[in-house]
């Protein structure tokens, strides 16, 4: 299967899902090729986001993607690119 670029944006709303954020992405890092973490503590509800590239095939990106939306306090969106 073909790889392809995508950028994963993620926002921790509940920092006790931070953990197994870190957990699900260290477990696909031979696909991550880069990887920001923002904390946005100047809130009145502090989160965290989370942006993370990856080249893998669809399946490998869908597959983490579902992951991280299956968690509870956690929000993410994929963005893939056509090439």
């Amino acid at each position: 299967m073909d790889k392809r670029l995508s950028v994963i944006s993620i926002i921790i709303e509940d920092n006790r899902a931070a953990e197994r954020v870190n957990e699900l992405l260290h477990s696909y890092a031979e696909y991550i090729q880069g990887r920001l973490g923002l904390p946005c503590r100047n809130r009145d509800h502090p989160v965290n986001v989370v942006c993370v590239v990856i080249d893998a095939p669809g399946d490998i990106t869908s597959a983490l993607s579902g992951k991280l939306g299956m968690l509870g306090g956690v929000a993410s969106k994929t963005i893939t690119s056509k090439f």
